[in-house]
């Protein structure tokens, strides 16, 4: 237990207010209440706060679709959002939006300070205007062809293809997601902060053990770069908080949105008498932590700890950022039913299992993770059902119906109770670090002696002896203490079976209830705890899901680009499988190609014929040596023309990217030209 409590603030990234809450985004929020309640239960004080993120041309675009105002949208999106969370025991001390007082208060504020102190400047840039909605076009709402490779059909900021980033003003045949029409280039002036004034500054913040070191590595490629002005202004029309001084000119959403946290926060320390400073001056000695997934990482770790010290504030503690969710092994699916939404799940399935099951997963690292429906039930029920609330459905029993409910344990305590109570520490270590898995790992490792030390006692073959009968009572309030002590150490992590569990116990826990033992102490009657998760409320949850879909494609009109929050692409079938060539290739030649930053030119031999293929693999691979492997490709893909010359195929390579990037490379005994099934 801390000698002195500490002072945290604890934030999870802003839901978008166009959507609801769905596997993903509980994934995030289940973390960090954890966290939350475990810092709490240790007797520090702590508060976690969250918000609706607000603003944006999709929320503008999505309101008017639905035919409300995006006030009216955000307020029904906010209620939706909170009660999702709620049902997953997800405690925030304050759930506000960022289209609230506090947040135009303090981004104007910030926006002044910044200015005021020589980090905004103005410049006159040209963008592309769509002429039939007479609006500004953000990089997403605009499709054309990849101005690198030729590639048709790109977003407007980078290339599926190449994986090239651009501009959109350099899209080829650019057109309009939301009209269709051509867009035309039209001057604009526009207010950018100065990102390079803070160089040094981020560096030391990144290498200070705020962040995890694979995210500061990864950082390192912004500042090799060289870290540029950062754009924070858009144009009318737009939803969200004009810009103090320029009319028709509003704070982009990735400014308010941040600031946000501060905003809901306020909201709460003017409600409960809190000094707000305590916990955001430059000087404060409070902690706050950010936890937020990998796709927004550098806006929380380099745009964000700068705007902050631009303006005064202090910057966060720690920035704790996590992958992403994928479900039997793929990314999340609606064709599949595997998109599952908060409310389906909750629908069918026990909140307490994915609380679990997700902490049983979790690291300090930035790994994916994978909800596996098979190791879901099997983990809950060996878990949860076949060890921790067995112990107390074997024991309890025989307290109440030979013993009155009253416990008494031996004046020798056996060593397993011991055990339990100096795993403290080292369970509390890895909540702290936020290593989940590694506390499941150790709370199931006891959980298993305590079974065992039952099993070796046998109280059910005991209790038939009169002679017995007192270390029978001994032996289950050891049980029935043992219980408690799992219990306080999962607390965190299951907060429905927590409170069954005190009234199970006719006690309260906290952190500290470990050390201490209920002996001469009277529980109450048993009652099931949690039940065995059954494999066909999880395919009915999944048949759910599609029907979701289906209703959703029945009522929805047709959308395109930002708006449709499918993130899986249309599926193919077994015969549009079948007809992909895949055939061993020989890398004859491989070298780099000018100009290109992540391609390489490969020469691959097929047999008796020979194929050149541009291949984003440079990251990973030196020319020199891949010549000589082998490699599967895809053969049968229609040649593109690419601003390096012709592409004949595809190579297959497998990895989370970067240096980590691997080409497929056959066993011994296949020959360039045989065919892969």
């Amino acid at each position: 237990m801390p000698e002195t409590a500490r002072k945290i603030l604890i934030t999870s990234a802003l839901p978008y207010a166009n959507g609801s809450i769905h596997l993903g985004h509980l994934l995030e929020h289940i973390q960090t209440d954890i966290w939350s309640r475990f810092q709490t239960t240790r007797g520090n004080e702590c508060y976690a706060v969250c918000a609706d993120d607000a603003h944006g041309t999709p929320v503008m675009l999505k309101a008017q679709e639905l035919g409300i105002t995006p006030e009216e949208m955000v307020q029904k999106t906010q209620a939706e959002h909170q009660a999702d969370l709620a049902t997953f025991d997800v405690h925030y001390h304050n759930y506000h939006n960022t289209h609230s007082q506090e947040n135009r208060e303090l981004c104007s504020g910030i926006y002044e300070s910044l200015k005021a102190n020589g980090y905004i400047s103005q410049r006159t840039i040209s963008q592309l205007f769509d002429p039939e909605k007479q609006m500004f076009l953000p990089d997403r709402f605009v499709k054309g062809t990849c101005p690198k490779c030729d590639a048709p059909d790109q977003n407007g900021d980078n290339c599926d293809v190449c994986g090239a980033t651009y501009i959109p003003t350099e899209l080829k045949n650019p057109q309009s997601v939301i009209s269709g029409a051509t867009p035309v280039l039209k001057d604009s002036e526009h207010y950018f902060f100065d990102l390079p004034q803070f160089e040094d500054s981020l560096q030391a913040w990144l290498n200070g053990g705020n962040v995890q070191p694979e995210i500061a590595n990864k950082l390192q490629e912004w500042f090799e770069q060289g870290l540029q002005q950062w754009d924070i202004s858009r144009d009318a029309p737009y939803f969200g908080f004009e810009i103090p001084g320029a009319p028709n000119k509003f704070f982009y959403v990735w400014v308010d949105a941040p600031v946000g946290y501060l905003a809901s926060f306020k909201n709460y320390c003017d409600k409960h008498n809190i000094d707000f400073d305590s916990y955001w001056k430059a000087d404060s000695d409070a902690e706050v932590y950010h936890f937020i997934g990998k796709d927004i990482t550098y806006f929380h770790c380099l745009f964000w700890p700068a705007v902050l010290e631009g303006a005064g504030y202090r910057k966060p503690t720690g920035v704790n950022v996590h992958g992403f969710v994928t479900v039997n092994g793929a990314k999340m699916s609606k064709s599949k039913g595997t998109f599952i939404k908060a409310q389906t799940y909750a629908e069918h399935l026990e909140p307490d299992y994915l609380r679990y099951y997700f902490a049983s997963k979790l690291s300090d690292g930035v790994t994916d993770i994978d909800l596996n429906f098979e190791d879901f039930v099997q983990k809950v029920n060996s878990d949860l059902v076949g060890k921790v609330v067995n112990i107390a459905s074997r024991c309890a029993g025989f307290i109440s119906k030979k013993f009155e409910g009253t416990l008494r344990l031996p004046e020798t305590l056996p060593p397993v109770l011991t055990e339990m109570q100096t795993a403290s520490e080292s369970i509390a270590t890895a909540f702290e670090s936020r290593q989940y898995s590694r506390a499941i790992r150790e709370i199931m490792t006891l959980a298993d002696k305590a079974n065992q030390y039952i099993d070796n006692e046998a109280p059910w073959v005991t209790i038939k002896d009169p002679e017995k009968q007192a270390y029978t009572q001994e032996v289950c309030s050891v049980g029935i203490n043992a219980f408690r002590i799992l219990m306080t150490y999962l607390a965190p992590v299951l907060p429905t079976l927590l409170e069954k569990s005190e009234q199970f116990l006719n006690d309260s826990l906290t952190w500290n209830s470990a050390q201490t033992l209920l002996n001469n102490h009277q529980i109450n009657k048993f009652k099931a705890l949690l039940q065995r998760v059954e494999m066909d409320k999880v395919n009915a949850m999944i048949d759910a899901s599609k029907e979701d879909l289906k209703a959703a494609q029945a009522s929805a009109k047709p959308v395109s680009g930002p708006l449709a929050d499918d993130p899986i692409s249309d599926e193919i079938t077994f015969d549009d499988f079948a007809k992909v060539d895949l055939r061993i290739a020989k890398i004859v030649k491989a070298e780099h190609v000018e100009k290109a930053d992540k391609l390489l030119k490969l020469q691959l031999d097929i047999g008796g014929e020979t194929r050149q293929v541009f291949a984003g693999i440079k990251s990973a691979y030196q020319p020199e040596d891949l010549e000589g492997k082998l490699t599967v490709m895809v053969a049968n893909l229609a040649p593109r023309k690419m601003r390096f010359g012709m592409s004949e195929g595809m190579v297959l390579a497998a990895g989370p990217g970067g240096k980590d990037l691997w080409i497929l490379e056959p066993h011994e005994g296949a020959q360039p030209g045989m065919r892969v099934k």
